[in-house]
């Protein structure tokens, strides 16, 4: 039988701080009876990453939890797409490791979704800076601000911010979709928002309380590359038809 909420979390040697994460999430489940599930992708981690989630998982063991090891490493999105594969739920959540969105906010995500008003809900710093409590460093904001700049020009996209970690789906419509996919790491956010946009689903991007988190493994220098490089791989497969269904 399929649960009402999938939640997905994706992770790459997150040890030291997964555990006070999957509690937060599993605890919620619990306050909040939910008919719900995580399932946690271990993205070729070299620590133990796996073990200690299923430890935390263990105590809890009402619910249903799936820890799935990516051997070897492939990319945050790949770890993403991999959970929404394996998600039971009509609606999926994913969330980073990191709960740099608290998960009592997933709520604003779903709801709109539950209600069919949308399809794909994702949360945003961008469009209510006051519910962002620890800001990140002023150097990687402004870099975000200018990336979210570019993000826009290159894809089209109208949204203030695409790379938010929290983001809901409509799994009976955005499923299919996954299958053409071809963005395993940094980009996979704009290209899951693009692949919807592209075919005619409904978007929100909805205001989140947000806080900086340590340990973030994003590069400032290494992932801006990888994003121009990414968003014109974008560009090229809509242009050459890849994002269409067909037979897929």
């Amino acid at each position: 039988m399929s649960k009402e909420l999938s939640i997905v979390v994706p992770a790459f040697n997150e040890s030291e701080r997964i555990v006070p994460s999957l509690g937060k999430i599993l605890a919620y489940i619990r306050e909040n009876s939910l008919d719900a599930e995580l399932i946690v992708v271990d993205d070729g981690s070299t620590d133990d990453t796996a073990e200690v989630a299923a430890r935390t998982a263990g105590e809890y063991g009402e619910i249903s939890t799936n820890i799935i090891r990516n051997r070897p490493n492939r990319g945050k999105g790949n770890a993403v797409k991999t959970g929404l594969l394996a998600a039971t739920a009509d609606i999926a959540l994913f969330s980073d490791a990191d709960l740099s969105t608290p998960i009592e906010e997933a709520e604003k995500l779903t709801a709109p979704i539950a209600n069919g008003e949308m399809d794909v809900t994702f949360g945003s710093r961008a469009l209510d800076r006051s519910l962002i409590g620890a800001h990140q460093p002023w150097r990687r904001e402004q870099g975000g601000k200018v990336m979210n700049f570019v993000i826009r020009k290159m894809s089209g996209l109208r949204f203030a911010d695409t790379q938010c970690g929290f983001k809901a789906f409509n799994m009976k419509k955005f499923r299919p979709l996954l299958d053409v996919m071809t963005v395993d790491r940094f980009g996979f956010d704009v290209e899951f928002l693009f692949v919807a946009k592209y075919h005619g689903l409904r978007l929100a991007e909805i205001p989140v309380r947000w806080n900086d988190v340590e340990g973030s493994k994003v590069s400032v220098f290494r992932d801006t590359r990888r994003m121009f490089s990414e968003l014109a791989l974008i560009r090229r497969n809509a242009k050459n038809g890849v994002y269409d269904l067909n037979e897929k």
